[in-house]
């Protein structure tokens, strides 16, 4: 493709691109059509408009051509580019990483809520972020509580070298610190406020996921044994162990989870009296759980 690129203006390969994703079924052609073209160009939106009319190099159409090309197979745009959006805060990705998505945004809405629901809303908060990964849901609540620190947790180093990253870019580094261990194993407590968004996929429907997460996210960060809950049955008692009186457990569930992960909750001894929280398909995508003075 990259030979029909050469010499069209910007604008026209970029309508060339989309259509060539619209041909092959990607809905978010128009969108990954302009993302790519700026990616390749290193051009940002109002640069891509300002410069619609400029004719592309062969340089710069066999890089389109390349980023195309993976799209084409599949890989999500945000690993195309290395980075993605969430609660307003640009994130970098690595192949350990999941790409987070809008509806974990219900984890953030719900822990906000949770914290000012407390005798003290203003105090200087200890969150801890199990399997934090690119430290999203982490690194939102910091940037939201300016007095909060917090600690992300993941098995993985190389996802914990991707959020320091993030922290370090988005000036957040000296109140995030990230450690190795499996879940909770090399932390004591207490914290304020655990959240995390743990694999809850059921083993046997990895199969029948989309292509762009089957293939792309790391299967750790998404099965969740056989059925889904896998990961709760080990987080929850922990964070209960982790927890300060009054502090408050949100974790991300699946679709059809809220029920027994309420009921794992209430357990292990939280209440769960904070309604779940929706994401943008109406589907609950969040519970809390809080933890009472004995």
């Amino acid at each position: 493709m990259s030979s029909s690129l050469v010499g069209q203006s910007i604008e026209a390969a970029r309508r060339h691109v989309a259509a060539v994703l619209k041909t092959a079924g990607i809905e978010s052609a128009d969108l990954d059509a302009r993302l790519l073209v700026g990616a390749a160009l290193g051009l940002d939106l109002t640069a891509l408009i300002a410069a619609a009319k400029r004719t592309l190099t062969v340089e710069e159409a066999d890089r389109l051509d390349g980023l195309v090309q993976r799209r084409l197979a599949r890989e999500p745009v945000a690993r195309i580019l290395g980075q993605k959006e969430f609660w307003s805060l640009p994130l970098k990705l690595s192949a350990e990483t999941l790409v987070p998505r809008p509806d974990t945004e219900a984890v953030v809405e719900l822990a906000l809520q949770m914290l000012a629901g407390t005798p003290h809303p203003d105090r200087e908060w200890r969150i801890l972020d199990i399997g934090t990964g690119s430290g999203a849901i982490l690194l939102a609540l910091l940037s939201e509580l300016p007095g909060a620190i917090g600690i992300g947790s993941d098995i993985s180093l190389a996802a914990l070298l991707t959020a320091r990253c993030n922290a370090v870019d988005l000036a957040l580094a000296s109140r995030a610190f990230f450690v190795k261990c499996n879940y909770t194993a090399a932390l004591t407590g207490p914290f304020d406020l655990v959240v995390s968004n743990p694999p809850y996929i059921p083993s046997q429907d990895i199969a029948g996921l989309d292509v762009e997460v089957r293939e792309h996210d790391p299967h750790l960060a998404l099965d969740g044994g056989p059925d889904g809950l896998d990961a709760y049955r080990a987080l929850i008692p922990e964070a209960v162990r982790l927890l300060a009186s009054g502090g408050a457990l949100v974790v991300e569930a699946g679709r059809d989870q809220i029920r027994d992960i309420t009921g794992l909750m209430r357990g292990a001894g939280l209440t769960t009296t904070a309604e779940p929280r929706a994401d943008l398909g109406g589907v609950l995508r969040a519970i809390a759980g809080r933890k009472l003075p004995p």
